[in-house]
């Protein structure tokens, strides 16, 4: 499917694919949430000392990993360099702000995605698209309540819009366990967009959650 905001050629991806990948959470109710700190550094090269292999504390020391969250930070970074460049000529171009908001997103550089999207919905705020992958990337980094306040943004511009309606449903299950919210959202997404391409999906979470409510109930009755 494709994403919903609009974005450079090459740099679209979508975002519903990103939570449906948590549906599999479902039966047990897992929440999910990113806390990505980005913490590496490179050792000066005139502080470098050659290790005594007759030392038994140095040669006993754990060897650094490298930290994958600043190898995507890195990588956005590079990618994102000559988007940020004509974006200082033109800082009002939402397409540009967009796209570079996505590249952030795909890195899983969440807080970075944010500003840019939000910077392109102070321009044009009633891009439902982009204020649901706002809202998402919220989700991402645990930020449950937000999320949902701009979830309901992007409805109050379009209404019956699939993948907000797919996402908010999502985050109201998982992230405040709110099964009646979440199961309104996905019937009216069903009701309204009735040739969804993942609607078999979106019945098979609507299943799986009054599945969980029989047996909450039942186990209320003994």
């Amino acid at each position: 499917m494709t994403k919903e905001n609009n974005s450079a050629p090459g740099m679209q991806w979508t975002i519903y694919k990103a939570l449906l990948l948590s549906t599999a959470c479902l039966a047990v109710g897992i929440a999910l949430g990113w806390v990505l700190q980005p913490a590496t550094s490179l050792r000066s090269a005139t502080s470098q000392q050659v290790a005594s292999p007759h030392t038994a504390e140095q040669s006993n020391m754990a060897v650094p990993q490298p930290d994958p969250n600043a190898e995507l930070q890195t990588a956005a970074d590079s990618q994102a360099a000559p988007l940020i460049a004509k974006l200082k000529a033109d800082p009002k171009n939402t397409e540009l702000l967009t796209s570079i908001g996505n590249l952030y997103y795909d890195a899983k550089q969440y807080s970075s995605a944010i500003n840019y999207y939000g910077q392109a919905l102070k321009i044009k705020p009633a891009d439902a698209g982009v204020r649901t992958d706002l809202a998402t990337a919220y989700w991402y980094t645990g930020d449950a309540d937000t999320a949902l306040t701009e979830f309901d943004k992007a409805l109050s511009y379009v209404p019956n819009n699939p993948n907000t309606l797919f996402n908010r449903g999502m985050v109201k299950w998982q992230g405040k366990m709110d099964a009646d919210g979440a199961l309104s959202d996905w019937k009216k997404l069903l009701a309204t967009t009735p040739n969804y391409e993942n609607k078999d999906q979106v019945q098979k979470m609507i299943d799986e959650v009054l599945k969980h409510q029989t047996g909450q109930t039942g186990k209320a009755k003994k």
